[in-house]
């Protein structure tokens, strides 16, 4: 299978391996794509060599590209808002695609989307690694068994730390036209969750969000005066918790530093700008197809990292906690590890709680980017009984959430899903599950 990738910031090194590296007996990557040259030399650079090399385009070539390699699928690892137009382009050409979640951000861009995938056929898989991490997997499997009978209701919380969820709020993740907000472009992992889980998809949705925590006034408070509009050049750098020091990252300062020159993107800027326009305090609460119901929160400002998540069912209870920092101290990150970084509960009705022997894997995301590569790039991965691939129609059951989300945070109403979609003229088919 030939592949091409349009994107080569820090998210589409997973895939780059994936196929130049892992499965290169049976994949070949034929097309790297960019708006920024020295990060697609940078890309380019780190192929294994073979032949005469990667064939490298500038963004505005990417028509040249898919007529020239004629890749079999496109994978799309540029920003969110972005997404749309290169899966379009791509489809129509007669490429499948794999793309990053979010698949889009939006319901004019969604419709782009569904209706070219409608007139060509054409596949698209979005790439959702939290279904393939096996303590995930593991709660798909309990449910699965009817262990704790139906479903009625999600309780769902989900933690960032002040290093992880402050990195939303200097990249282009912090402008909502661009992300779609944390709602969309973080919880569309969290929704997909919940849609697999409960093998459903919602029906109403209800919400409010605020930047409590990412504001000038947070950094007054903290003596944070004079501010820059970057942490590079910024006075009050040294004394800062939430500085981001590219200097000090090679990695980091090769692929945006040291390339500010060729598109002028700035990888530090200030998590207190007053231009910021998402939000990082988000409550949702939203009703499923089953008559199941869900309360979800997301704090991007928390002082640890991970998740919470209790299914309340006919039969009992299952719930699971999973530690991934415990927190920062002394300017260190400290990572979770071990067993005891997760704990998954099963308690039936008339017995007694039970800690059961979380499922463990090796790799990224919990062991979740390993299992989840094998899957897609693997012809002989073999059949999935649990139903982790994502569709288009997965990707995008997986943002409405999200974006009816952000619609009722607007409106102080709550959204239905329904008449939402065809206030947009979206015909979106459910879920087969």
């Amino acid at each position: 299978m030939k592949y091409a990738i349009v994107g080569t910031g820090s998210r589409h090194k997973m895939f780059r391996g994936a196929v130049a590296e892992t499965y290169a007996d049976r994949n070949a990557l034929v097309g790297l794509c960019d708006i920024n040259e020295k990060r697609l030399a940078l890309s380019a650079n780190a192929v294994p060599a073979s032949g005469n090399g990667v064939a490298t385009y500038r963004a505005e070539d990417f028509p040249q590209m898919l007529s020239e390699q004629k890749p079999d699928t496109v994978i799309v690892t540029v920003p969110d808002y972005l997404h749309h137009d290169y899966i379009v382009e791509a489809m129509r050409a007669g490429s499948d695609v794999m793309t990053e979640k979010p698949m889009t951000i939006d319901l004019e861009k969604l419709k782009a989307i569904l209706d070219a995938q409608k007139e060509t056929g054409r596949k698209v898989t979005v790439t959702f690694n939290y279904r393939y991490t096996p303590a995930r997997t593991q709660l798909k499997d309990i449910l699965m068994s009817g262990a704790i009978g139906d479903v009625t209701a999600v309780s769902f919380r989900w933690y960032l730390d002040r290093v992880h969820g402050a990195d939303y709020f200097r990249r282009w993740h912090r402008y909502k036209d661009q992300s779609g907000g944390l709602l969309v472009h973080k919880s569309t992992h969290h929704f997909d969750l919940v849609n697999w889980w409960l093998g459903s998809s919602p029906v109403s949705v209800s919400a409010h969000g605020t930047r409590s925590f990412y504001r000038a006034e947070t950094a007054d408070a903290l003596g944070l005066n004079p501010r820059g509009p970057r942490c590079h050049s910024c006075q009050s750098a040294g004394s800062c918790d939430f500085r981001l020091d590219l200097e000090a990252d090679p990695a980091l300062k090769a692929l945006y530093l040291d390339a500010e020159d060729e598109d002028g993107y700035l990888r530090d800027r200030c998590v207190f700008d007053d231009d910021i326009t998402i939000e990082d305090t988000m409550q949702v609460q939203a009703v499923y197809g089953t008559g199941a119901s869900l309360n979800y929160t997301l704090c991007a400002y928390s002082p640890w990292e991970g998740l919470e998540v209790k299914f309340y069912g006919t039969k009992g209870e299952l719930s699971h906690r999973h530690v991934e920092v415990h927190g920062v101290f002394g300017g260190k990150r400290e990572k979770a590890a071990g067993s005891e970084s997760m704990t998954t509960t099963l308690h039936l009705a008339g017995q007694q709680p039970r800690q059961l022997d979380v499922w463990e894997g090796e790799g990224d995301h919990g062991g979740a980017d390993p299992v989840m590569l094998g899957y897609l790039f693997d012809p002989d991965a073999g059949e999935d009984r649990y139903g982790r691939s994502s569709s288009h129609i997965d990707g995008a059951w997986s943002i409405l959430t999200g974006i009816a989300a952000n619609r009722s945070i607007e409106t102080g109403e709550t959204v239905h899903i329904d008449e939402f979609l065809a206030e947009h003229g979206i015909d979106l088919p459910q879920k087969e599950w």
